[in-house]
């Protein structure tokens, strides 16, 4: 009888002990109001402190980032990222806001009659 074989876990393959680390057993009181489509994006550079996803957060979001993007590149579930980003919104190494809103923006019909009369002025 041969010994048992182990399971070798790919990386992508979600581990439910390492997500609860990751995220030190928060619940969902303790997160801040994101949603998939919240732009972040990192105030400085990261410190020897951080966590390592963390830090990887910090380095991605030099531009803005959706949080989903952020799930998807780090290969994380949104909820795990979220407790992450909430943990660097709380410490100030990153900043979060609302995506721009096509409606809020100015019709593009408007914006051309205003070009053109300034033009003829």
């Amino acid at each position: 009888m041969s010994p048992p074989r182990r399971e070798r876990r790919q990386p992508g393959t979600k581990d439910p002990e390492r997500l609860y680390v990751l995220t030190g057993g928060a619940d969902s009181a303790d997160r801040a109001p994101l949603d998939l489509v919240t732009m972040v994006v990192s105030r400085t550079e990261p410190t020897p402190t951080v966590q390592p996803e963390q830090a990887a957060i910090l380095r991605l979001c030099r531009a803005p980032l959706s949080v989903a993007e952020v799930s998807a590149y780090l290969n994380l579930p949104f909820s795990v990222v979220t407790v992450l980003v909430t943990d660097l919104l709380a410490t100030e190494l990153v900043e979060s806001r609302a995506p721009i809103v096509r409606a809020a923006l100015p019709d593009r019909s408007l914006l051309e009659a205003v070009m053109h009369g300034l033009q003829k002025l």
